[in-house]
């Protein structure tokens, strides 16, 4: 067994990479040919535990994401085991696979929900997540420009963006920000609203990944209700989990609307018209941290068969 470390994966895992994992596990998940794992979460005195996963036989691969919430501070271990024979295959330092696995998901929702000339960005929480959603969105759309809400910004974060993504970035206010964007990503801890609903403009595309908590909510009743589709990794955790969703008026969010990310996969749900405006609500779910985890594990594992003196650490 080996253990990778998120330097390992940051040097093997690319974006494109994350983002044709992400495609495919949720295609695969669509057709029952793999299977999710729900969040359970436990907790004493402010310190939480949480564990979700994963069996993915196709790619060979079975595993559980493990961390823990203190004071605010995630800390992610993923095991992963062999779907063949169930040896134990791997532990990873899985701050640099949720990451990507999280950016990576909203971009595979974005090139089937999201209009390809969006050029627009206002991006809500300038965190890792926010960071590197803002990254994966300038690479695969027109991106010209990124507007910045987050009251903890300063000026170094809008250059680091800057650097990172090749467009301007300004600070602005929540509404300001939302009128002018096509694309909306909301990667904050807000517990409630970060903008209204009635602010949006028509035919953007919403990527809410901030809360996973059903008393926590970043859009509002006006945001749920104008949307065409509100499209979750899987509707089973989301309906627990997602304040938005959980917290949403009575008769804002029709059953309907609500649709498995799996299916628009598939191509059996789309966007019907330029001007929907779309939601993708992401809680994370086990099948993107042990589908990452596995191909992760795979490249590793290759390149140091070709170069056995950069092999990875073998764990006692």
């Amino acid at each position: 067994m080996i253990h990778v470390t998120d330097d390992q994966v940051n040097l093997t895992v690319t974006a494109a990479d994350a983002q044709r994992v992400m495609q495919e596990a949720f295609a695969s998940f669509g057709v029952d040919q793999s299977a999710v794992q729900e969040r359970v979460r436990t907790q004493a005195q402010g310190v939480k535990l949480s564990t979700l996963g994963a069996v993915l036989p196709q790619q060979g691969v079975v595993g559980a994401k493990v961390y823990t919430t203190i004071a605010g501070q995630f800390n992610f271990v993923i095991l992963l085991f062999s779907a063949t024979d169930g040896r134990p295959l791997a532990t990873f330092d899985a701050g640099a696979i949720t990451r990507l696995r999280t950016a990576a998901t909203s971009i595979v929702a974005a090139k089937f929900l999201a209009r390809r000339d969006a050029q627009k960005l206002a991006l809500f929480g300038a965190g890792q997540q926010g960071i590197e959603h803002a990254i994966q969105f300038c690479r695969a759309f027109p991106i010209d420009e990124i507007s910045l809400v987050d009251p903890y910004a300063g000026g170094d974060i809008v250059k680091t963006l800057e650097r990172a993504c090749g467009v301007p970035v300004s600070l602005r206010e929540p509404n300001d920000a939302v009128r002018s964007a096509d694309i909306v990503v909301t990667a904050s801890r807000s517990p409630t609203p970060l903008f209204c609903g009635a602010s949006l403009k028509a035919g953007c595309f919403v990527a809410a990944i901030g809360s996973s908590l059903p008393h926590t909510r970043e859009l509002d009743d006006d945001a749920l209700q104008r949307a065409s589709l509100v499209v979750v990794d899987w509707r089973l955790q989301a309906l627990k989990e997602a304040g938005d969703l959980v917290l949403a008026r009575p008769g804002s969010l029709p059953d309907e609307k609500v649709v498995d990310l799996a299916q628009v996969v598939l191509g059996k749900t789309k966007r019907s018209s330029d001007d929907d405006i779309v939601i993708y609500k992401s809680v994370g779910i086990g099948l993107q941290d042990i589908a990452l985890a596995g191909f992760a594990y795979t490249e590793i594992r290759t390149a140091s068969e070709k170069a056995p003196d950069s092999s990875p650490r073998t764990l006692e």
